[in-house]
């Protein structure tokens, strides 16, 4: 069995100024791809959107030195028949590029199928994000299409490639 370098927990008001650093540190690392929030005010938002029965936010965490690797989301979650969510990821500098946010992203993967009980994970990707697209291709997600103007980030709507992964499949 592999070592886990990472763990995950809830994002919580406690972390925000070690989010709001990591996201600072980020900035070109993150842009065109996602705009995390990078204000208190935003921040705080962030949290109140993403703690209910419809989503929840994940921080990654490595414990030497410790630092917050990265933030995968869960949201929109619908139980019953569709047993379905999206999830939303990105990585921090100093991080990214070191197959942390894998470990992290297969943590939250594991949950996702075994505590909460969801058939079906779907993660959006814009076409020129390789890396996103390479990350989730290793976990075993697959590719089911193209979505034109999809999502508005930095102010323009863009294309994102559909990936999903099914529980029998992880």
């Amino acid at each position: 069995m592999t070592r886990t370098h990472v763990h995950i927990r809830p994002g919580s008001l406690a972390d925000e100024a070690e989010f709001l650093a990591s996201v600072d540190r980020s900035r070109r690392l993150h842009h065109p791809w996602v705009q995390p929030p990078n204000t208190a005010d935003a921040y705080r938002d962030y949290l109140s959107k993403h703690q209910d029965a419809r989503g929840e936010v994940h921080f990654v965490w490595t414990e030497e030195p410790r630092g917050l690797v990265g933030v995968v989301n869960i949201s929109e979650i619908v139980h019953g028949a569709f047993r379905s969510a999206y999830l939303g990821y990105y990585a921090f500098v100093p991080y990214a590029g070191h197959g942390l946010m894998k470990e992290g992203l297969a943590l939250v993967i594991t949950y996702a199928f075994e505590e909460l009980k969801l058939h079906r994970l779907e993660a959006n990707i814009q076409p020129g994000n390789r890396a996103s697209k390479a990350l989730v291709k290793t976990l075993g997600f697959r590719r089911e299409g193209l979505s034109p103007r999809y999502l508005k980030i930095n102010g323009r709507w863009r294309d994102h490639e559909r990936w999903a992964i099914l529980s029998e499949d992880w």
